[in-house]
């Protein structure tokens, strides 16, 4: 028994026990040194979360071809989405496809339009903080951020917009009937007891030239003939009026000068008729002017003076409301102009100018010109004044345009019977004033649910174009119908910006949980990037490019003569 018991196999004795690894923590503060040189090399990003939001900002619209994304154009949309990839609120995949993060704008603006108040949204990485200061470091100073509110998943910048409010400053001289007249009215008026005086300050900006689009013509240094068979020396200016914005080339440079002849000739003799003095304008080399006034200039109510502008780089600068200039001879090379307006710039010195004529040659024309075209194209303090008169005016013609009216006329391939046509005006205001530069602007304020391409700016043309005696103000409500088609005349773009959005409806839904969506936040800031950039855009614009001048000159029935449409109507029903 015993030596089958040591033959069997014994079974080795049983293992401790042994206690299972305990599990790594996600965040274990014992590692390796191969793992702290990996961590090192390779930090784990921190993980943000995208956010809905609403941005306010602001922007200039010069040099900008609207606000909307265009492909192959510089937009405010485009610098935009830009800015944010940089600013790392839109990802890498994300970047150009701007219905990835659901990015929608409030309203569109034109090409030139700025804008105080525009709104856009969209799903944004607002983290780390700082969003705000880093994409107005990566924008132009044309184009503030204010802030960024937290909205709705749901909410849309374009259909949750309940109204948009939009201004047009429009110069008071604008309104003046007897201001910045086309040629055809200039040329009716010779002879007439409130004879028009011919505009050269717009003649000299450059766009009523034969050829030389208001340039001194130095081609040719011998000179060449004009209309009357005699020769034009070296430094002559060649001036024309303004028709329709546009250059109205002659084909014939003495037809040029013969309209030009009969112009001067109406105008002596309307003074000779006035018992006014003679007066005289010298143009002295490139940049140099001599005026003699031999006696008063004799003006009258409907009568407006213009300033001689010079296209080779001098303005001379008088007060909008000077009544007249004393001018005194100075010797050649030398500038003067006394008047009651301010000086002339700083850098056109009498020693520049000098250095100017040796530098360009010798070589003067005597022009012979009424003095009272040598003051600045604006309507005089006793002519035309914005009062309670033209106020009253102004807002009734205004009017018109308030309610739900069919807006065919008042933009660009839209057709009477589509319903897009149809458009929902609240209010539209002209009663405040502001000055800026010298400048008065009526402040015309509009507001409604949307605007179509092109409206605003027409719906003020044509309201200047009543106020200016071109078209009668029955042509307002006629302009509403359908089966009329009728050219309406559109304003310039640069007095025109989008003041605010309202979101009156989402505010009140979604009041107890979300923020304001309203620029009371940013009054502050806002109002001083409209002073800084905005206002004195327009009004540096207008002093130099005369943009709101020269649009006037081609307010007339040669232009438009659907203008006349409502007055021909009326006349036909008078005869029957």
């Amino acid at each position: 028994m015993e030596s089958e018991n040591l033959g069997a196999p014994r079974s080795p004795p049983p293992l401790p026990p042994q206690e299972p690894e305990p599990k790594r923590p996600k965040m274990s503060s014992t590692a390796t040194s191969e793992e702290e040189q990996t961590n090192v090399a390779n930090p784990r990003k921190p993980r943000y979360k995208r956010r809905k939001i609403a941005i306010f900002f602001a922007y200039c619209g010069v040099g900008y071809q609207g606000m909307q994304k265009n492909p192959g154009a510089k937009t405010i949309e485009g610098d935009l989405e830009e800015a944010l990839f940089l600013a790392g609120a839109v990802p890498e995949p994300d970047r150009g496809n701007s219905k990835r993060y659901d990015w929608a704008r409030s309203a569109r603006t034109d090409k030139g339009v700025s804008a105080v108040g525009q709104v856009v949204s969209g799903r944004f990485y607002v983290d780390p903080p700082g969003l705000i200061g880093r994409l107005n470091s990566l924008l132009p100073q044309q184009i503030r951020i204010f802030g960024y509110k937290r909205v709705t998943a749901s909410f849309n910048a374009k259909k949750f917009c309940d109204r948009r409010r939009y201004v047009y400053l429009i110069p008071v001289f604008a309104l003046d009937p007897s201001c910045h007249r086309d040629r055809e009215s200039v040329l009716a008026s010779v002879g007439s007891e409130s004879e028009l005086v011919k505009c050269l300050e717009c003649s000299e900006r450059g766009r009523k030239v034969v050829g030389l689009m208001g340039r001194r013509c130095f081609s040719d240094p011998k000179g060449a003939a004009n209309g009357d068979g005699n020769v034009e020396p070296l430094g002559t200016i060649f001036t024309g009026d303004e028709v329709n914005g546009t250059s109205d080339v002659l084909p014939d440079s003495g037809m040029n000068a013969e309209l030009n002849l009969v112009m001067a000739e109406g105008v002596d003799a309307l003074i000779e008729e006035n018992g006014a003095t003679e007066s005289k304008c010298c143009v002295v080399d490139e940049r140099t002017v001599s005026l003699e006034c031999k006696g008063p200039v004799v003006a009258s109510e409907d009568d407006h003076n213009v300033n001689a502008d010079l296209n080779s780089g001098m303005e001379l600068e008088g007060e909008k409301g000077a009544n007249e200039s004393d001018c005194g001879v100075v010797e050649k090379g030398t500038v003067s102009l006394e008047s009651r307006g301010p000086a002339m710039a700083e850098e056109d010195t009498p020693a520049e100018s000098r250095a100017l004529e040796a530098d360009t040659g010798s070589g003067s024309v005597v022009d012979k010109r009424d003095c009272s075209e040598e003051e600045e194209a604006k309507p005089l303090k006793g002519s035309f004044c914005y009062g309670e008169k033209e106020r009253e005016r102004l807002n009734r013609i205004l009017s018109y345009y308030v309610g739900t009216h069919n807006f065919h006329n008042f933009t660009t391939r839209t057709k009477a019977e589509d319903p897009s046509a149809r458009r929902y005006i609240v209010s539209f205001d002209a009663s405040k004033t502001i000055t800026i530069d010298g400048i008065e602007f009526v402040k015309c304020e509009v507001v409604g649910q949307s605007f179509m391409l092109h409206q605003i700016r027409k719906m003020i043309g044509l309201a200047v174009a009543v106020m200016r005696n071109c078209a009668p103000e029955t042509l307002l409500e006629k302009a509403f119908e359908k089966n009329v088609n009728i050219n309406v005349p559109t304003a310039p773009e640069v007095g025109l910006y989008l003041d605010e959005c309202f979101f009156s409806s989402y505010n009140q839904k979604w009041k107890e949980s979300h923020e304001e969506l309203s620029m009371e936040a940013y009054e502050e800031e806002a109002e001083e990037f409209k002073m800084k950039y905005i206002y004195s855009h327009i009004a540096s614009t207008e002093h130099k490019e005369g943009s709101v001048a020269l649009w006037l000159h081609s307010l007339n029935h040669r232009n438009y003569p659907d203008l006349n449409h409502a007055g021909d109507d009326q006349d036909a029903a008078k005869q029957s």
